[in-house]
C-alpha cells in the first residue's frame, strides 16, 4: 500500500492550522487580541493552497488507492482554498461580534475545508462518506453558530434534521453498490456494475444525497431557511463551497466508478438540470429578503452546472470547473457587500440596499458586477463561464437544453436589477456614508477585478480547468 504522506500534505497542514487556531484562541487573553486569529486563519489557508498549486500536475494515489491526487483533485482545492480564505478576509468584524468562541468558529471553518479536500480526493466509497461526514458535522456546528439569533439556532437545527436524513439515505445507497459489487473502491465498481435493480437503487439513492447537498429541485426546500437564518460567512460557504464539493464527488462517481449505466443516469441529470434552472429563477423573482434571493439564485446555478454534467465529456466537466471558480468571485463579492450593508443596518431586505451606491459606491459597483457575473452578462466572467457549458450541451444533442438554460439567465437579470435598482434609485432612510474595513474592502476589490478580468480574458483559466477535466477521463 502506497503511504506517500506528500500527497496529503495539505491535509495534515490544515489539521495542525484547525488545532493551532483553537489552542490560540484559549491562550489569547482578551477580545481585542483574539481578533488576530481570523488574520491567522487566513495566512494559513494561503499557505496551504500554495502547496497546493505546487502540486498541480502531481498524481498518485494513498493508502491502498483510497484517496487520489490528480489535477481534478488540485483544481477544486484550489477552489475550496481561495473561496474559504476571501469568505474570512471580509467576515473579521463580523465574525467578532459573535457572542464568544471565535477560535473554535474558524477551526470549525478549516475542518469543513478538510471535508471537501477530501471529497475532491475521494478514490472510494468510505473516503466519499468519511469527507463528507466532516464536512457535514463542520456546517451543522457552523450554521447556528449565532446562538443569540433565534433564526440562527432554528436554521442549525433544521440542517441537522434534514442533512443527518439525506445521509442515512446516501449511506444505504452505499450499502447497496458495495453489497452488489463487493468493492468500495471506484475502480472496482466500474468491473463489476451492472444494470440491476439493486445497483440502479444504490445510485439513485446516492444522488438524492448529493443532490440535498448541491440544492437542485426536489432536493433545494432546505436551502432557502437555512441561508437566511445561518451567519452571513456561513451562508457565502454553504452557496460556494458546499454545492462545489458534491459536484466534486458526483462526477467522480457518475464518470469514473458507474459510466456503465449512463443510460440510466444521464436523463434524470438532465431533468435536474432543467427544472433546477426554472424552480429557482422563477420564485427567486418574488424574493425581498437577499439571502432568500441568492437561496433561490443558488438552486439555478445548480442547475446550470448541471448541464456540464449532462454532456458527460471533457469539454462539460471543463465548463463545469470554469464556471465553479468565476462562481466563487461572483459570490465572494456579493456576500461581502451583505456583510456591510448588515453591520450598519442590521437587516438583510432589499430595501436596505438603497442608496448604497451613495453611502459606499465601491460596494454598490462590486454588487451588481457580482449579480451581472452570475446572472451571464458580458463582458462579467460568467458570460464565458455559461457559454462553456452551453456550447458542452449543444455539442452532445441537446439544444433545448441550452436555450432553456439561455432563457432562464435572461429571467435571472430581472431579480438581479432589482438590488441594482434598490442601490441606484433607492431613497435611503439615512444618508452617512459606510465605514468598510480595510480587509473587506480588498475583498470586494479582489472579485470585482478577478470577475471583470476573467471575462475579458478567459484563456489562462480556461486551460488550467481543461487539463484539470482531461485527467477524469
Amino acid at each position: 500500500m502506497a503511504m506517500n504522506f506528500l500527497l496529503i500534505s495539505p491535509e495534515i497542514l490544515l489539521v495542525c492550522l484547525a488545532v493551532f487556531l483553537v489552542v490560540l484562541d484559549l491562550l489569547l487573553p482578551d477580545r481585542e487580541t483574539r481578533s488576530s486569529i481570523g488574520y491567522l486563519a487566513v495566512f494559513g489557508l494561503t499557505g496551504i493552497m500554495l502547496v497546493v498549486i505546487n502540486q498541480f500536475g502531481a498524481a498518485g494515489t494513498f493508502y491502498a488507492d483510497m484517496y487520489q491526487l490528480d489535477r481534478y483533485a488540485a483544481f477544486f482545492k484550489i477552489l475550496f482554498l481561495a473561496a474559504v480564505s476571501l469568505t474570512l478576509l471580509f467576515s473579521f468584524d463580523y465574525v467578532d461580534r459573535l457572542p464568544r468562541h471565535v477560535g473554535e468558529f474558524y477551526a470549525m471553518i478549516v475542518f469543513s475545508v478538510l471535508g471537501m479536500m477530501m471529497l475532491a480526493s475521494a478514490n472510494d466509497l468510505i473516503t466519499f462518506f468519511v469527507g463528507m461526514g466532516v464536512m457535514n458535522v463542520s456546517f451543522y456546528i457552523l450554521v447556528g453558530y449565532h446562538f443569540n439569533d433565534g433564526r440562527s439556532g432554528e436554521a442549525g437545527v433544521k440542517y441537522l434534521v434534514l442533512s443527518a436524513a439525506s445521509s442515512a439515505v446516501m449511506l444505504y445507497g452505499l450499502s447497496l453498490i458495495y453489497g452488489y459489487t463487493g468493492s468500495v473502491t471506484f475502480e472496482g465498481i466500474i468491473q463489476a456494475v451492472r444494470p440491476v435493480p439493486a445497483m440502479l437503487a444504490g445510485c439513485a439513492m446516492v444522488l438524492i444525497g448529493l443532490g440535498f447537498k448541491i440544492a437542485a429541485v426536489p432536493f433545494h426546500m432546505w436551502s432557502p431557511d437555512i441561508y437566511e437564518g445561518a451567519p452571513v460567512p456561513v451562508t457565502a460557504l454553504l452557496a460556494i463551497c458546499s454545492k462545489m464539493a458534491a459536484f466534486a464527488v458526483l462526477l467522480r462517481i457518475l464518470l469514473q466508478a458507474v459510466p456503465a449505466l449512463a443510460g440510466m443516469w444521464l436523463p434524470v441529470i438532465v431533468a435536474l438540470a432543467a427544472v433546477s434552472m426554472i424552480v429557482g429563477n422563477v420564485i427567486a423573482m418574488n424574493q425581498s429578503n437577499i439571502k432568500r434571493l441568492l437561496a433561490y439564485s443558488s438552486i439555478a446555478q445548480a442547475g446550470y452546472l448541471l448541464c456540464g454534467l449532462v454532456a458527460a465529456n471533457a469539454a462539460g466537466i471543463k465548463g463545469i470547473l470554469f464556471y465553479g471558480m468565476l462562481y466563487v468571485f461572483a459570490n465572494v463579492g456579493a456576500f461581502a457587500v451583505i456583510t456591510a450593508v448588515k453591520m450598519h443596518t442590521g437587516a438583510e431586505d432589499i430595501e436596505a440596499f438603497s442608496g448604497l451606491s451613495r453611502k459606499a459606491p465601491l460596494l454598490a459597483v462590486v454588487m451588481t458586477v457580482s449579480l451581472l457575473s452570475m446572472a451571464g452578462i458580458p463582458p462579467m466572467a460568467g458570460f464565458a463561464g455559461k457559454l462553456y457549458l452551453f456550447l458542452a450541451v449543444v455539442d452532445q444533442g441537446y439544444l433545448w437544453l441550452a436555450l432553456l438554460g439561455f432563457v432562464m439567465s435572461m429571467i435571472s437579470v430581472y431579480y438581479y436589477l432589482l438590488v441594482a435598482k434598490a442601490m441606484y434609485w433607492g431613497e435611503a432612510k439615512d444618508w452617512h456614508s459606510y465605514s468598510v474595513s480595510t480587509s473587506l474592502t480588498c475583498t470586494a476589490m479582489l472579485s470585482l477585478v478577478a470577475t471583470l478580468l476573467l471575462g475579458i480574458y478567459p484563456g489562462p483559466l480556461a486551460d488550467l480547468a481543461s487539463m484539470a477535466a482531461a485527467s477524469l477521463f
